[in-house]
Formats: structure tokens, C-alpha cells, sequence
């Protein structure tokens, strides 16, 4: 074959003329396989993999991850920027709606606002078609007994059991592990027993309650099962069979159609409150790839974005589909508390079936690598979810923030220091800060010693005079590695001293 297309795993196919990789969507967080081995990702994997057979590597995106980004700017990958879209189509208008002081007027129909209920309406009477994303499936995230506020929790994992309504069911999303409604609460025996929260399921209901003559579709994990269910529900709605499709993150995936003038963000809070440094680099991407499948074609699309933090700078990013100021925050804030690009994170996870011997491992770890490395190392801490998996597995993790990550160097060759059993220490000085300038630029230096007069060719006669160069050299650099003897000369490289 000339032409592979595939998924992560076809970076291991046997190939043996291999000229060019395209990654698209390079910024996907699905391009890393955790579990279970080989651990890898498939976007820096093709880089490596490509540069073993001399290929080129396109990496396309509309929303570039921040390390990609930094690469590209700082001059390690080549940068092209496509400013305008295919025929000269329009963004979105990005309407921003606060839902917090809306739902303290108690003017929210269910999960939404009345001026999404408008634009709805209002698609719906041109006949053309509505997204509706909201990024969490099910009917509800937990119930809660009302009176003495009991959670249904998963027996296996850390984590509250989703309410399904179709299936009147539990379900832990880990593990699937699956638990009856309860009619009554088994803690106090209250039959109040309340939703908390909405999912893709209640989304469904709720649209077809306020528009019963709209043809509805669901779009998510439950329904898109096996591959003619995912076919059939994308088939149907390019050909307006459906109004309204609901979904989770599977609608933003680079669908392309004609007819979608109405896309609406019911929650954008969801998103960014979750613990993790990366959380409003992906809130901003999933926000800008959902937005971006409204107004496709024929007209201008309008994207109603709904939340209770409007005056967060990721959503006014999002709404001027501002990336350059979405990258130069997220910038600033991870140099300062060392995290990539700027740095390399090496996550330790300890697991075991026992929490007491897993808390007593972690901190005899975690001190074991204090010792060598310092305050670089975080934790030990529980990961969001510390328990998964139906034979109860208890998790801990380590962080250690490595190094920063190099400047592209390039090595300098400065002309020979010559040496004598006389030189003067100014002489010394005069040679040392002729590498301290391009050390300076972050270059990587390279000095060759060369010896004069017969004594010079032996160490012993000459440690004085390399004794008093080192200790001039240490001030300014770090020696890479130890210097390399042939005969009269002396080999170094040397780097700048942070």
C-alpha cells in the first residue's frame, strides 16, 4: 500500500518507505494509551518514528496542544498558519449566557436558558438543525438522599454510580459495576431520593418535553455501542432525519454539516473544574471544536455558551476564538510553577490491594526520592480517583518535575587555549570569558587545551595551571562530561551554569 490510513497503534505497522506522517487533531488527549501496554504516545511515537527513516511529520490542528505550539514558535518544528477558513466561511458568533444569576431568577428550563430555548425555536421553524453538547452521559451524575444526604457509591472504586434512566440503573463508568435504584434510601429510609446534576439522557427528555415535535437524537457511549449505531445516527442527521442531536465530545470530532446553524454549550463548567494543569487547554479546544460545527456552509452559525464563570479568561478566549492569548496565559503560569513545556513531569503510581501498606510504601518512596532530588518531587497524593477496578486496587501517586526543557543548541568552537607552566591567571581569565558569550545564548561551547614546552605534556607538571582554569571555568559553566586527552591537547564542553 502507498497510503495507510489508521488509528494510534498503525505506528507499528512494518514499514519500509516511509516518506511523510500526517497526525490530524494532534492536540487529542486519545493519542496517549495508558493502559495497558506498551504506554506510549502516538503523536511524539510518529515523530520518532519518522526521524528513523528521514520522513516529514504534518501535525494539523485548529487548537495546537501548548507544547506543540511552543515547539513550533520556538523554531524546533516549522509553522504554517491557515488564518482563513475553506471558502471564506465564518466563525461562529459566540453568545456568552450566564446560567448562575438566571437560575437565582429561576428562569432555567431544566439545563436550559431561555435565550438557547429561542434560538431553538427558531432554527427549528427555517428547518434547520441543532448540536446540544454537554460532556457527561447518563441521566444524572448521582442521586442524593434529600433527607440525610446518602451517595450511592461504586463498591469497587472511588467514585459516585451514575444514573441511568433507561435502564433504571447504577453504573459506575470504571468499572461497570451496576446497582438497582433504590426505592428507598438504605441509610434512613427517606423515599426522597433526588437527581443531582444532568447528563447527555436527561438533555434527551428534557428537549423533548419543550419541543415534542422535534426528531431527537442521542449521540454517546450508551448509543453508539456498536459501529451501524454510530453510522446510522450520524447518516440520519446528514440527511435531516434529525433536528436535534445530543452528545458528548463524539459530536465535536470533525463533523462536517450543511444544515447546523444552532450549537449550544450547556455547561462549560464542567470542563474546567477538574484538577488538572491541562484542564483549560482542553476546556478551550473541546469548546472551539464543538463551536466549530455550527454555520459550516451556507450561513453564519451562533454557538450560545452557557456557564456560571463568564469572567474567566478561558471563556473570553473561547468566545473571540483568541488561541495566541489562550497559549501566552497558560504559558506564563506554567514557567512559573514548573510544568511542561518548560519542564518534564515523571508520574510514579504505586498501587495495591491494601490502603495501609500502599500509605506506608508511598511515603518510604517518596522520601527515598526527596533525598536525591530534592523539592522537585511532589506527593505523595491520592490521584482524583484513588481506588478502581472491581478487586480493589488502591492508587498513589509521585510527580517529579524534571529539568527544564533545552533551548535548540548549537556548539561553538573557540579558538585553541594554549597553555604553559607560566601562563597568567589573567591570561586565564581573557580565554574563559571568550566562551562566556556564547554561553550566555544558551550555545553549547566546545574548548580544546592545547599544551606547550616539554613539561606541559605531563599532568602532574600542569595540574596548577588546569586547577586555576577549572576553578575560573565552574564560575561561569558546567563541564558536560570529562575531558577528552589525546597527546597535547584537551578536550571539554561546557554549558551554561544555571
Amino acid at each position: 500500500y502507498d497510503v495507510i490510513l489508521g488509528v494510534r497503534s498503525s505506528i507499528f505497522l512494518p514499514f519500509k518507505n516511509l516518506g511523510l506522517v500526517i497526525v490530524d487533531e494532534e492536540h487529542e488527549n486519545t493519542y496517549k494509551q495508558q493502559d495497558p501496554a506498551p504506554r506510549y504516545h502516538a503523536r511524539n511515537s510518529s515523530i520518532m518514528l519518522a526521524s528513523m527513516f528521514g520522513a516529514k511529520v504534518l501535525l494539523g490542528t485548529a487548537t495546537p496542544c501548548v507544547e506543540s505550539y511552543f515547539n513550533a514558535i520556538s523554531g524546533k518544528y516549522g509553522f504554517v498558519e491557515l488564518k482563513e477558513r475553506y471558502q471564506d466561511i465564518q466563525l461562529p458568533h459566540i453568545e456568552l449566557v450566564d446560567i448562575k444569576e438566571l437560575a437565582h431568577q429561576k428562569r432555567m428550563q431544566g439545563p436550559f436558558s431561555p435565550r438557547l430555548v429561542k434560538e431553538i425555536k427558531e432554527a427549528l421553524e427555517r428547518k434547520e438543525q441543532v448540536i446540544l453538547f454537554q460532556n457527561r452521559r447518563g441521566f444524572a451524575p448521582m442521586i442524593e438522599c434529600h433527607t440525610c444526604g446518602w451517595v450511592p457509591k461504586c463498591k469497587n472504586c472511588d467514585v459516585s454510580l451514575t444514573y441511568h434512566k433507561g435502564l433504571n440503573q447504577l453504573t459506575c463508568h470504571y468499572c461497570g459495576y451496576t446497582y438497582q435504584v433504590p426505592r428507598s434510601c438504605p441509610a434512613c429510609g427517606s423515599v426522597e431520593l433526588m437527581n443531582r446534576g444532568f447528563g447527555t439522557e436527561r438533555i434527551e427528555d428534557d428537549i423533548k418535553l419543550i419541543f415534542p415535535e422535534a426528531r431527537v437524537a442521542r449521540m454517546d457511549l450508551d448509543t453508539t455501542r456498536t459501529r451501524t449505531a454510530y453510522e446510522k445516527i450520524i447518516a440520519d442527521f446528514e440527511q435531516g432525519k434529525t433536528d436535534i442531536l445530543i452528545g458528548t465530545q463524539m459530536v465535536s470530532k470533525g463533523l462536517d454539516f450543511d444544515h447546523v446553524s444552532v450549537v449550544g454549550i450547556l455547561n462549560a463548567d464542567t470542563m474546567l473544574n477538574y484538577p488538572d494543569f491541562r484542564s483549560h487547554e482542553r476546556a478551550f479546544q473541546l469548546m472551539a471544536q464543538v463551536a466549530g460545527r455550527a454555520g459550516r456552509k451556507n450561513r453564519q452559525g451562533l454557538v450560545i455558551l452557557q456557564t456560571k464563570s463568564p469572567d474567566l479568561p478561558v471563556i473570553r478566549q473561547v468566545i473571540s476564538n483568541d488561541y495566541e492569548q489562550l497559549y501566552y496565559d497558560q504559558s506564563a503560569e506554567r514557567q512559573i510553577f514548573k510544568y511542561p513545556p518548560y519542564y518534564r513531569l515523571i508520574y510514579v503510581y504505586l498501587k495495591h490491594r491494601k490502603e495501609d501498606v500502599l500509605d506506608m510504601a508511598a511515603d518510604a518512596m517518596a522520601a527515598q526520592l526527596r533525598s536525591g532530588l530534592g523539592s522537585r518531587v511532589l506527593g505523595p497524593d491520592k490521584p482524583p480517583v484513588a481506588r478502581i477496578m472491581n478487586y480493589g486496587k488502591y492508587r498513589y501517586e509521585l510527580s517529579r518535575k524534571e529539568k527544564e526543557a533545552k533551548k535548540k543548541q548549537k556548539t561553538i568552537d573557540i579558538k585553541e587555549v594554549r597553555l604553559s607552566p607560566n601562563i597568567d591567571t589573567n591570561d586565564l581569565k581573557t580565554k574563559v570569558n571568550a566562551a562566556r558569550k556564547f554561553l550566555s545564548k544558551g550555545d553549547r561551547v566546545k574548548v580544546t587545551l592545547r599544551f606547550r614546552g616539554r613539561e606541559m605534556a605531563h599532568m602532574s607538571s600542569s595540574k596548577h595551571v588546569l586547577d586555576d582554569f577549572a576553578e575560573l571555568l565552574t564560575d561561569i559553566a558546567v563541564v558536560e562530561k570529562a575531558p577528552k586527552i589525546e597527546g597535547r591537547s584537551m578536550t571539554m564542553f561546557l554549558s551554561e551554569k544555571r
